[in-house]
């Protein structure tokens, strides 16, 4: 099981995570979005030291339908979106989805 967290985005995003100790990163250029965010999470999702990538939400509408695809059906690695539009349900879906079970079910 891999356990490395690895974030990628602009600088400005994976700044702090890089601060809070993460190793694993991917900065894209913003004006070369489109095509370095799709290698930069193809790779990490192709990579075996990886447990949980990183991104924010924004950047899902600049990834190839295929990578995005990936991206949406990914279990190892989970990737998590932070941030934009996703709303309070977004994390808790990924986490659903991730592990199988809904935490905060109400029973």
């Amino acid at each position: 099981m891999s356990q490395e967290i690895a974030v990628v985005g602009s600088p400005e995003f994976t700044t702090g995570f890089r601060l809070a100790g993460v190793r694993t990163f991917a900065n894209v250029d913003e004006h070369r979005k489109s095509d370095e965010l799709d290698d930069a999470v193809a790779s990490l999702l192709d990579g075996d030291d990886v447990g949980i990538i990183v991104m924010h939400q924004d950047d899902m509408v600049h990834l190839s339908r295929d990578v995005r695809k990936r991206v949406e059906t990914s279990v190892e690695p989970a990737v998590v979106t932070l941030g934009g539009e996703a709303g309070s349900g977004g994390l808790r879906d990924q986490i659903k989805r991730a592990i199988g079970i809904d935490l905060m079910e109400d029973n």
